[in-house]
């Protein structure tokens, strides 16, 4: 450790608050909390080298190697300096602390009770709005399949809110006796609140409580002699019951639990979640991470603050696999957010006990599969590596492709695969600016410099470029990175399509500074690879250039169209998607869109109709 550290952390407080660990560029590298300052990051300095060469913390030597320098904050609590951890590490996103990225929003279920008819839509965003949020679930797959049962067993609507307020007559859906037809008919709110109660008991995991009320009132509605509706009710009881027998029953108290289990290996960590309701097991998701320093404790509290921050609900007990260094301060902080009483619970016997051994079980087979995947992904870009004859392994892949037709509307994309996967969160799109004429090189030099040439802001920089193209599209490539002066080990390749006349069957795959393609051999998954790559560059692209010329087509359409201006045009775009739509709406649907007078819409049929 240099004598700067030293002397620095001579001075340090013995109060609580926060640490900040950055590297020799100055970035914040960890962000920790601590009830004691000086104590904590002396066990990180003192003697560090001792650890390092005993390999007795091998995660924390990672981290000291990298520090450069530290800064503290003190606060006057505890409670303070958890609070200002998180709000740091969500602000820095710190390379070594457990990061919940949001590009990863598991799906839920909204019901707008403040609505006279509640439906249920699928979100990925819960809203402070006063509407009753069920979820996450697991996958879109189980979303979609809860929402199809609750489809065919209760009465609830099925339209969205705008064709709710659009429709002149009842749907397929009350033809067929699934939906009362609130849109059209006057249905009784009491009724239909009824609805809304069952379809919230069998969300929140009542089903048995559920159970139990349809058959009370199927017997009494028996004995008034009405039988037609204790059939409807015996039908939901039998679905019901159906339902009931699929889902696993895991404990027998009934309570709403969600149990947290942690598998490390390596430099990857996975935190495993079972989601039980009323006893029965929900739903399982997994979260994995790479590169994280923290302690088992501090990982799983790091993660369960992050998570709960924007989860939709909080149960009555959050149990974990490892006990939690602060788990008074973390149950105070969720009983704030959920207003009753939360418990956090470490069992070492028990019913709980068995729970956590189902989710650390779950969390090592994910890891198992997990590194399974790396190791096979890792064989595949190593060979590539070497059929393309590159100094280093292509961790880091980027595919550009163009897209236009006959010049007009030209865009560009790019997608990034890391590690042998897609990256979307890399994913770029690109308008094409100062090309005027079709010139599918131009295209390309001018993406490339907007993608390379920011200097370090460029970076990281790929190990390997793909373009959708042959050898003139390599030479563009080459051509620019030497003018940005960019001496870096980055491999350039092309994809040039087959050429059918030629007799040829298959694309050909072109390497910078080469003239024949590169064969493949025995070796075809690795073709199939770099073509799947490719594809999925030309499916992005492909996908934002219909959509501008979409924008372009319907905005010329309405530029002359009195009282239409860009934002009104822009809510049209986006409610009804083509002219064709807006040309078959009535004056009163297009005065539902927002900004739309019905001034606005007689002057918009008048125009199209033309």
């Amino acid at each position: 450790m240099s004598e700067a550290l030293i002397e620095k952390l001579s001075g340090v407080s013995k109060g609580p608050g926060v640490y900040l660990m950055k590297n020799s560029d100055g970035a914040i590298i960890y962000v920790g909390k601590a009830l004691n300052l000086k104590k904590r990051l002396s066990s990180y300095f003192t003697g560090a080298e001792d650890n390092l060469r005993q390999k007795m913390d091998l995660k924390t030597g990672v981290l000291i190697k990298k520090i450069d320098s530290f800064e503290t904050i003190v606060t006057e609590t505890e409670k303070e300096a958890l609070i200002l951890e998180s709000n740091l590490i969500k602000k820095y996103k710190p390379r070594y602390n457990v990061i919940l990225k949001d590009d990863k929003r598991y799906p839920s279920l909204r019901l707008d009770i403040n609505s006279p008819y509640p439906n249920l839509a699928i979100i990925r965003k819960a809203r402070n709005d006063k509407a009753l949020y069920f979820g996450p679930f697991a996958s879109s797959q189980a979303v979609r399949q809860t929402l199809k049962l609750i489809h065919k067993t209760f009465k609830l609507r099925k339209c969205t809110t705008t064709s709710f307020k659009k429709r002149t007559r009842p749907c397929l859906n009350y033809q067929m006796g699934t939906c009362l037809g609130p849109c059209c008919n006057e249905i009784d709110k009491t009724t239909y609140g009824d609805i809304v109660k069952e379809v919230t008991l069998f969300l929140k995991g009542k089903t048995p409580v559920l159970i139990k009320e349809i058959r009370d009132k199927m017997l009494n509605v028996a004995q008034s002699r009405d039988y037609e509706l204790a059939a409807i009710y015996r039908d939901k009881l039998f679905a019901l019951q159906e339902t009931l027998e699929k889902q696993i029953v895991v404990t027998t108290d009934f309570i709403d639990r969600d149990v947290f289990a942690l598998a490390r290996k390596n430099e990857h960590s996975v935190i495993t979640l079972l989601v039980i309701r009323g006893g029965y097991l929900q739903g399982t998701q997994h979260f994995s991470f790479n590169d994280i320093i923290s302690n088992d404790s501090e990982i799983l509290r790091e993660f369960i603050r992050q998570y709960y921050e924007t989860a939709d609900f909080i149960p009555e007990e959050v149990v974990v696999s490892v006990e939690l260094d602060d788990a008074p301060l973390t149950e105070e902080w969720l009983t704030g957010i959920k207003g009753e009483r939360v418990r956090i619970h470490e069992p070492k016997k028990g019913g709980r006990f068995h729970l956590v051994k189902m989710a650390i079980q779950n969390a090592k087979n994910e890891m198992s599969n997990i590194i399974s995947s790396i190791s096979s992904s890792t064989d595949l870009l190593v060979r590539l590596q070497k059929r393309l004859k590159m100094n280093i392994i292509p961790i880091r892949i980027e595919c550009f492709d163009n897209s236009n037709i006959s010049g007009t509307n030209p865009v560009s994309a790019m997608v990034v695969f890391e590690n042998g996967k897609p990256a979307k969160h890399f994913y770029r799109k690109y308008k094409i600016r100062t090309v005027q004429d079709h010139n599918d090189y131009a295209y390309m030099t001018e993406v490339l410099m907007r993608r390379f040439g920011k200097n370090e802001e460029s970076k990281p920089y790929p190990d390997l470029i793909v373009i959708d193209g042959g050898k003139g599209h390599l030479n563009i490539a080459h051509k620019v990175f030497k003018e940005l002066k960019i001496d870096e080990n980055i491999e350039l390749i092309g994809i040039a399509k087959k050429d059918e006349k030629k007799g040829e069957i298959e694309d050909k795959i072109y390497k910078y500074g080469r003239t024949n393609p590169v064969n493949f051999g025995r070796e075809g998954d690795l073709y199939f690879f770099l073509q799947r790559i490719r594809d999925e560059a030309h499916r992005f692209a492909i996908s934002f250039h219909r959509k501008q010329r979409l924008k372009k087509t319907i905005h010329s359409a309405l530029d002359e169209i009195p009282g239409i201006g860009k934002k009104k045009k822009e809510m049209l775009v986006k409610h009804f998607g083509s002219i064709k739509k807006i040309r078959a709406a009535t004056p009163e649907e297009l005065s539902a869109v927002p900004g739309i007078t019905l001034k606005n819409a007689i002057n918009l049929k008048e125009a199209l109709e033309l």
